[in-house]
């Protein structure tokens, strides 16, 4: 079972974070094709690759890489991990967590519930950090309004 195989995840035909929509109706992507749609580097696609984060890319008779579909779905998901603050060996340990198997899913399970308590945590504190500047804008607010009040001009 591949990386790709056991990692069901929908197909999405909307444009990706490099804002370009995927071309329709092909399955086999150039690297600067991927770069374009996903708003990362060509050196971080290799190196995505090289460090295990990427399944085996398919290449040309050229040896040029070739993307499929699920590749760009794994990618958004990876993307997704990122902007959580997963740390990247976590990410890699999840990857080759899903290329041994069905038998990893406890671990699999294990490692991402211990990485949401952490991002829910981190948007508690991101939340009462919103909630100081909410409190700051509203004295400058005020603080301004009334100053125009009394504005003799």
């Amino acid at each position: 079972m591949t990386l790709m195989e056991s990692t069901p995840v929908k197909v999405r035909a909307c444009a990706g974070r490099g804002g370009h929509p995927r071309p329709s109706g092909r399955d086999g992507y150039t690297i600067s094709e991927v770069a374009a749609h996903t708003g990362l580097t060509a050196h971080t696609l290799r190196w995505y690759e090289r460090i295990g984060l990427m399944p085996h890319v398919d290449r040309t008779h050229t040896g040029q890489r070739r993307f499929t579909d699920r590749d760009l779905d794994w990618l958004d998901l990876v993307g997704k991990l990122r902007l959580t603050g997963m740390p990247v060996a976590d990410m890699v340990r999840y990857a080759g967590l899903v290329r041994e198997g069905e038998h990893t899913f406890a671990e699999r399970e294990e490692l991402l519930t211990t990485h949401r308590a952490n991002v829910r945590e981190r948007i508690a504190e991101l939340q009462s950090t919103l909630q100081v500047l909410d409190y700051k804008i509203d004295i400058y607010a005020d603080a301004r309004r009334a100053s125009e009040r009394f504005d003799p001009v």
